[in-house]
This record gives structure tokens, sequence and C-alpha cells, in this order.
């Protein structure tokens, strides 16, 4: 029992003010120790002027809803981060995942999921917007806002009751606190943000209206697809046809324009990337919303555990790397530092090899480059082959590989590789022949979950599999949800290992350096990174690639450099015509 194995269990609840991208400012501490019933309440003037008033040592435990809230007041104050932490949140996330539920996975809801009551939705909104309103607090105002703060704790108690009998099994124990660590990496990141170029950024929002015709009046160009900022279907339809590209449609016999479809159609078809970046920038893109502070970080919730396979899904409006490719190029070093973006390479390949226990595709991984491997491994080229001499063929066993991870159809593959239908068949067919082992695992997998109606990571995140679950994305969880495994315990050892990681994305984490350490840091990034995948997947190492970006210099996301570089052409030329800027 969770109770049990702890001399000391806090239940611990912050309220605290952030403001977009800045740090979070503590407002009140309520904290429960259970064994004991010892309570703490600790307006502001308290709390920064004292150390951390309850155990943070490895014979205690903190348990909270949400973790990496809290984890983030412990920074900003200068306290220890606590050795054990249970996130709820995150446990309640395991035991409902893939279900449609009737609550939020917020605090309430999950409460009342196991029948409990708390305040209600609209008096919680209203103690949030008296928190965040700032300045002075009467006296009945701060009693208020400590009475409500203590309302979170004794509900998170309420939850860890009724919790307990699952938590509480020590293999599940464990799992919990490795995802419970996670949120104190979770707290680094956040605190850390993403260095932004502050003074184009200000730029950019101030013209980004006056901008925006311009901007379609020269990438239309190529395409006449708008009518004013309007994107025109038929138009579009016009200029496939003039292109001869074969284009997905809807069931309704709609052309498919969501950003997936225009990605996969992009990897075929190039020339339609400005596009792809247009249409977004115009349709999403709301430079206001990028959550970046005063000292011009970037800081977004990164919303962990959120999706389905357990990876962060932060607001693609306030995160850098939500916006469009171009705009990464917003992200740029302090003087004096550096970033390095270090990511896996064929992540889910190599996942895929070892979990199957398939030799012919570990030792494609193994090779350096599996595409080229399994052309060879097929038969479709000689054993000399090399990425130069057999380019083309290259490209389209990658496209073969990439198909089967993201579940395609011989139809989205033919259009992928520019080939007929037929021809696109008989390479998915060379994968099963090829990869025999890995084909009778993952179809294990698919008929085990639509059988058993659950699957689950190594290291116990859960997917509940609910009617019409889609085979495909049953098939891909083990790849995707161990990755994430792995994305999460690789930012542990880093955090831990003082490594400081300003963003992780997907595969990948960005990191920051001063320019003399900044080679030495990535070269341990990377081999956190190689212990990380041994430790998911029994012994098994991925390899990684890094990327150094040294200022003066910006980041640069090769699918947004057209974009970006008839911004800052556009942009140049807007600011001429301001008398200020062009003294600037």
């Amino acid at each position: 029992m969770v109770l049990n194995a702890f001399s000391q269990v806090w239940i611990v609840d912050f309220e605290f003010r952030a403001a977009p991208g800045e740090l979070p400012d503590p407002v009140c501490l309520v904290a429960y120790e259970v064994h004991s019933g010892k309570r703490l309440l600790l307006w502001e003037d308290e709390l920064k002027s004292q150390p951390c008033p309850f155990s943070t040592e490895p014979d205690s435990v903190v348990i909270a809803y949400y973790a990496s809230a809290e984890m983030g007041c412990h920074l900003a104050l200068g306290w220890p981060l606590p050795a054990n932490v249970i996130d709820l949140y995150a446990e309640f996330r395991v035991e409902t995942n893939g279900m449609m539920l009737p609550v939020s996975n917020g605090l309430l809801g999950a409460l009342e999921f196991y029948g409990h009551n708390g305040i209600t939705a609209l008096e919680k909104d209203a103690m949030r917007e008296l928190i965040l309103r700032g300045g002075e607090y009467s006296v009945m105002e701060r009693k208020g806002i400590l009475d409500y703060c203590e309302s979170d704790v004794v509900a998170t108690i309420k939850l860890l009751t009724a919790m307990q009998p699952v938590i509480g099994e020590p293999q599940r124990l464990q799992h919990a606190l490795l995802r419970g660590r996670y949120t104190k990496a979770v707290a680094h990141i956040e605190n850390a943000g993403v260095p932004i170029d502050g003074a184009l950024l200000g730029q950019l929002r101030r013209h980004w209206s006056s901008l925006q015709n311009r901007l379609i009046a020269r990438v239309d160009e190529g395409y006449r697809v708008y009518d004013g900022r309007t994107f025109k279907l038929d138009r579009f339809a016009d200029y496939l046809q003039r292109q001869g590209i074969a284009w997905p449609r809807l069931p309704t016999g709609r052309l498919a324009l969501d950003d997936d479809t225009f990605d996969e159609q992009c990897k075929s078809h190039p020339q339609l990337r400005p596009l792809k970046e247009l249409r977004k920038a115009l349709g999403q893109l709301r430079l206001s919303d990028l959550a970046v502070g005063a000292d011009n970080r970037n800081r977004a919730l990164m919303s962990m555990f959120r999706s389905k396979t357990g990876r962060n899904q932060p607001s693609n409006a306030k995160f850098v790397f939500g916006l469009s490719s171009w705009l990464r190029g917003l992200i740029k070093p302090a003087p004096g530092h550096g970033l390095a973006y270090v990511d896996w390479s064929q992540q889910e390949f190599g996942i895929a090899a070892a979990l199957s226990g398939d030799m012919k595709m570990r030792d494609a991984y193994l090779s350096g480059d599996p595409y080229l491997a399994f052309a060879r491994q097929a038969g479709a080229v000689p054993a000399g082959a090399t990425k130069a001499t057999h380019a083309a063929e290259r490209e389209q066993f990658k496209a073969c590989v990439l198909a089967v991870q993201y579940g395609m159809q011989e139809e989205s593959l033919a259009r992928r590789i520019q080939q007929p239908p037929v021809y696109a068949r008989e390479l998915l067919k060379m994968h099963r022949r090829t990869y025999r082992q890995f084909w009778e695992w993952s179809d294990g997998v698919r008929d085990y979950a639509l059988a058993k109606r659950r699957l689950w990571t190594v290291f116990g995140w859960v997917l509940h599999v609910e009617d019409k679950a889609n085979s495909r994305s049953l098939c891909n969880f083990p790849m995707q949800a161990n990755g994430s495994e792995m994305l999460r315990l690789a930012c542990c050892l880093a955090t831990e290992a003082g490594i400081r990681i300003v963003a992780p994305v997907h595969d990948a984490v960005l990191i920051e350096a001063p320019l003399a350490e900044l080679a030495a840091r990535t070269a341990q990034m990377q081999e956190l990174m190689r212990r990380a995948s041994a430790m998911v997947l029994g012994g098994f190492e991925l390899r990684s690639d890094a990327k150094l970006i040294e200022a003066p210099d910006r980041y640069c996301d090769e699918r947004g450099s057209i974009m970006w570089d008839l911004v800052q052409e556009l942009l140049q030329q807007e600011a001429a015509t301001v008398p200020h800027e062009r003294e600037t």
C-alpha cells in the first residue's frame, strides 16, 4: 500500500499566478501529512521566507494532482524537489486512458469518476480568477483562497483513498514513482523555457496583419488558389489537375485539406510546402498567443501524459514547436550560448525490432541505414548498394517502412512514391516477407488488444481498448507509447544530470548550454538517450543524431526555410516604411 511504503506521506497543493511565458509566482500552500495528521497552511510571504516545511527525503513521498505545477513552485521558491513524487493525474490517466469518459481529466472529474463530490466547476473558476487577479487581497479573500486550496487537498486525499488499492500494488507503485519522477523533469523544462528572438517576434506581431496580404500574394503566385484571404477549393482542384497530382478525398468526395494530408503530400510534392505553411499560418497562427516572458523565453504547459500514447500535448498556439515550422526560426540562443537538437535515429523502427524480436529487423537497424538494409534483405538491390548508388530505391523502401509505421494502405503509399498501386502493394508484401516475425508479433498485438481490451508499455502506461478501435493505431501503440516512455526516462536522466532541456519534441530534445560546454553536454545527452533506450528495450540501444546551433545563429527547420526567407524579406520591406523601425 502507498501509505505503508513511506514514513511520511504529504498531500500538497499550491495556488500560484503565472502570466503567459512567465515563471509561477506561488500565492499559498496547503499540505497534509497522512500518518500524523499534521496540516500546513502558508501564505506567500511565509512561503518566500522559509525553507521547504515538509520532508523531501527518500523515506517520504509527495502526492499531488498534476504534480509538475507543484514542482514548478518548488523551483520558483528555491526549494529542493522531493525524492519521491506520485501524480494522481498521471495515475488517473493510466486507469482511464482510451475510455470515453463522462467527466474531465481534472481533479473534480477524477473525483466524480470514483463517486465523490468536490466544489463546483463554477466555484473553482471564480477562485482561479481571484488568484490570477493579483494585487493586494483582503482578509476575507486570503481566507477564501486558502480554503479553496485546502479543498483541493481534501479532494486529493479522497482520490488517493479511492485509487490506493490499485496504485499500491508493488510494481504499479514503482511505475507511479517513475511517472512522478517525470513531473520533476517537466518542471525543470517548463522553468527553463525556449530562448526566443524577442525583437524579431515583436516586429512580426506589429506587422503580421499587414504582412498577410503581401504574403498571400507572393506565395500564391505559383498556385493561384486564393481569392483575397480565402483559400478556394475549386481553384486548388484545378491546380492539382494541371500538375497531375493525385490527392486523397474524404468519403463525401471533397478534397482532404487537413494538416496530416498536406504533410504527407508535401513529402511526394515538396513544391506544395510553401502553400501548406501559408495555410497553417493564416488558419492557426495568432502570434499574440505564443507564451513568451519578459526574459524572452517561451514557457508553455507541456500537458504531460495527455495523448493516448502518453506523450506531451502542449498548446499548438502557445508552444513554439506547435506553430508552423518556419516560425521555429524565432528560436535563438542567447549570446555565448548554444542549442543542440538531439533526436533518436529511426526510433520507431528500432523499437519495433527490439519488441518483436525480429532479428532481420534488428540487423537492419544496426546497419545504420535500415531503409537500404531492407532493400538488400528483400533482394531489391545488390549487397554492395549504397545511398549514393541506389538513392531512388532507398527512398521507395524508406517510404514503405514509414507506411508500415503509420498504418498506410497501398493507395496512400502509391501516392507517396508516385508509383502504381500494384507496385506499392508489392513493396508492402516484401516488408511482410522480409520481417515475418515482426508481422506475427504486430498482428498478435492487434488481436490481443481486441480480445483483452487493453495494451500496456514496459513501464505500465495502459491503453484501454473500447469498441470501434482503430486496428492500425493499436498496432502502432507499442512503438509510440514505448517511445514516449523512452523520452520521459531520458528527460529524467538528463535533468538530474544537470543538462538544461528547454523542450521535448516527440522523439527529440532541445538542450541549451554555454558554448564552451555545448559539445560535451550534447555527447552526454546522447549517452543518456542510449541508456534510456536500453532500459526500455531490454538492452537494445538506439542511436541519436545531433544538430548544434551556436549563437548568433538561430534554429532553422528546413521544411519552413523558404517561407522564413520570404517572411524576412517582406518584413524588412514593411519595416522600411515605418520611420522608427527604419532607424533601428
